[in-house]
């Protein structure tokens, strides 16, 4: 059925968005956030081709399909949790509110959107790489493996207590750790993962 063979192609998608590592330099140009000339052009293209409708402003439904579509990246093509958390953070953060209301973001909140997605696909990638399960959470047992201590290192420093940093972020307490609360200790830790390639300086 054609229900059958599209959820075979997004698990395919997905299975393969695991196995290939990300070309952050692609990310990174696909991604202008820099405070330059060149990269302001390239915000206003890029905001034209996901504002379709052109009414000067985005839903969350519309940057999700931007992302997709007009970014497309095929390592990223899952990672739409992410996408919904930063459109939320950047419109938790903005200091002038939105004439559209909270629901919309506008070309001057487009930068820092651009700039939140690229921070937390990368702390997608770092999720979905603890979630061995693949069943969006990590358990305990997946976090407390074997060999992840050292790649944890790598990403946010000294943990001196595997099973106390996972009851820190389990902030809820259901003994899974949900991409929120990872988001959460993520931006609190600064995780940086070790394949993360710095935009080229102008």
């Amino acid at each position: 059925s054609i229900e059958t063979h599209t959820t075979h192609y997004f698990l395919q998608r997905h299975s393969i968005a695991r196995i290939m590592s990300v070309d952050w330099e692609e990310v990174n140009t696909k991604l202008p956030f820099a405070r330059t000339k060149e990269d302001f052009a390239k915000r206003k293209e890029l905001w034209e081709a996901i504002d379709v409708n052109g009414n000067g402003f985005l839903s969350l439904a519309e940057v999700t399909k931007g992302v997709r579509d007009v970014l497309a990246v095929d390592e990223l093509f899952d990672a739409i949790p992410a996408v919904n958390r930063s459109f939320h953070h950047c419109k938790n953060i903005s200091t002038n509110p939105s004439e559209h209301g909270p629901d919309f973001i506008e070309f001057r909140e487009f930068r820092l959107l651009l700039q939140t997605l690229r921070q937390f696909f990368e702390y997608y990638q770092a999720f979905d790489r603890i979630d061995t399960g693949d069943d969006d959470r990590i358990s305990k047992e997946e976090f407390t493996s074997d060999g992840l201590k050292a790649t944890m290192e790598k990403w946010v420093g000294p943990v001196e207590d595997m099973e106390g940093e996972f009851d820190s972020i389990d902030t809820n307490g259901g003994g899974q750790i949900l991409f929120n609360e990872f988001i959460d200790w993520a931006l609190a830790r600064d995780l940086d993962i070790e394949d993360d390639i710095e935009p080229d300086d102008d």
